[in-house]
């Protein structure tokens, strides 16, 4: 069981994860891609996760290696960093191929 600051980080990532999938929700990728809102609000959800990922002790990330800690948080600074340049395609595969399987994972440590 993580200590307390990592079990804190990590239902916020949990939280932002179930967020983003249900903004998406039933939407196509068209779709998506043309709602600048629901965007807005995955890309946002995202960076929460990246930021609370990095956040977490060397120790959790070492008990928990199923999970891609440094994809995370390298995505969360792309999309800081290069705010100019975010690759929905990216944005869109993150939130309905990547996030199914990390919020499956983060219930079980949870």
């Amino acid at each position: 069981m993580p200590r307390n600051e990592d079990a804190i980080r990590l239902r916020h990532m949990l939280e932002a994860a179930r967020a983003a999938r249900g903004y998406v929700g039933s939407k196509t990728r068209e779709d998506f891609f043309k709602d600048n809102q629901c965007r807005d609000a995955v890309v946002r959800c995202i960076e929460v996760i990246g930021e609370a990922a990095s956040r977490l002790s060397q120790e959790c990330q070492t008990e928990f290696p199923q999970i891609p800690w440094k994809n995370i948080i390298s995505m969360r600074n792309r999309l800081i960093h290069a705010y100019y340049d975010i690759n929905i395609d990216t944005v869109w595969s993150t939130v309905t191929e990547d996030l199914p399987p990390l919020i499956t994972e983060l219930e079980k440590i949870l």
